[in-house]
């Protein structure tokens, strides 16, 4: 979708007189590339400039953040606000600690076959491979408030909530991954008990947690020598979830139901290679990726108990949100394709 910041400078470097000759006896050849394309989305009008060097560079980053970014959020939701349970820990002098790993069979573009175009903005496609995606999570609940004894159970039980994203740094094949500002970053939230959970009642319980992705940068190679990269991405994320468990001996069972919202920004560059009299070319696209979407999310997992040691799986799905059709193409797939992800973790509770 077409970002809504206002777009920032471009810094081109232009080395000779002949580039700008060449740049500009390619502008009747652009349009009517441009014109040729009609089938797909439209080309950003933060995309466009006076010489057209770097517009398919530009469009390129664009189409690769909006399709990558939903991927990346719910790699950090995930399903379950406390990964096998949804009853609240019973008051002050309770907690769990666990660990878990939100993994997503997502689709990663391929860029090895995709050049960069020097006359403006052409389609190329990226042709995705389906690829596990996910991220290291550490997670904690606290309990603060035991709630009333109503019946056989209570009811209005709060648990504070926290946890903790890891990225590391990955240079393979053709993609970097490089973070700034720390490899860490913090989420919080609150869960409240609508049940407390007894021998004879499920638990049930809302929470909402707020979880945002360590600022990162993403280059890509595209072509034989040229890249395209995505600088300074934060996104953030904020989910709440009505979720019920219910443990049985051993083995216990949880499904809920929620919604997600990210909101994702970021900066692009491209270097362009030389060719031939053109020289190389780094170009700074300031403020032009902007993604907000709000998606459904449904869930369901089982888990062990052993001891005070609990190991559980979930299983989930996230769909809806509306992103506008992108310029380049992804082999049929889109950015607001639903995804199925999955969750396994362990956690340690008093």
């Amino acid at each position: 979708m077409t970002a809504g910041a206002t777009p920032g400078t471009q810094e081109q470097a232009v080395q000779t007189r002949s580039f700008i000759a060449v740049a500009a006896s390619t502008i009747v050849a652009s349009t009517i590339a441009a014109a040729s394309v009609g089938a797909q989305g439209s080309v950003s009008s933060k995309c466009t400039t006076a010489l057209q060097i770097t517009d398919d560079a530009c469009q390129k980053a664009v189409d690769l953040f909006d399709f990558m970014a939903p991927q990346l959020g719910v790699s950090i939701t995930g399903g379950n606000a406390v990964l096998g349970t949804a009853s609240p820990l019973g008051g002050l002098g309770h907690f769990s600690i666990g660990v878990r790993a939100n993994v997503v069979r997502g689709q990663v573009p391929q860029t090895d076959q995709v050049q960069l175009n020097l006359t403006g903005a052409r389609s190329s496609n990226f042709a995705p491979q389906s690829k596990i995606v996910g991220l290291p999570t550490a997670e904690a609940a606290i309990g603060l408030f035991k709630g009333v004894t109503v019946g056989l159970t209570n009811i209005g039980g709060v648990d504070a909530l926290v946890s903790a994203f890891y990225v590391p740094d990955i240079d393979e094949d053709r993609v970097s991954v490089s973070t700034t500002g720390g490899k860490l970053q913090l989420g919080y939230g609150v869960r409240v008990g609508i049940l407390q959970e007894t021998a004879f009642v499920p638990g049930v319980s809302v929470s909402y947690l707020r979880r945002d992705l360590p600022t990162v940068n993403l280059r890509a190679a595209v072509g034989t020598a040229d890249s395209v990269a995505v600088t300074g991405l934060s996104e953030h994320t904020s989910a709440w979830r009505l979720a019920a468990s219910k443990r049985f001996v051993i083995v216990g069972l949880t499904a809920g139901a929620g919604q997600d919202r990210y909101d994702s920004h970021a900066d692009a560059q491209a270097y362009v290679a030389p060719r031939g009299v053109i020289p190389a070319v780094n170009a700074k696209f300031g403020g032009i990726l902007a993604q907000k979407l709000t998606r459904t999310n449904v869930f369901a997992g089982a888990s062990v108990d052993l001891a005070l040691l609990r190991i559980a799986a979930e299983v989930g799905r996230v769909s809806g949100g509306d992103i506008a059709a992108s310029y380049n193409t992804f082999g049929g797939r889109h950015a607001d394709d639903a995804y199925t992800y999955a969750s396994i973790g362990l956690r340690v509770g008093f």
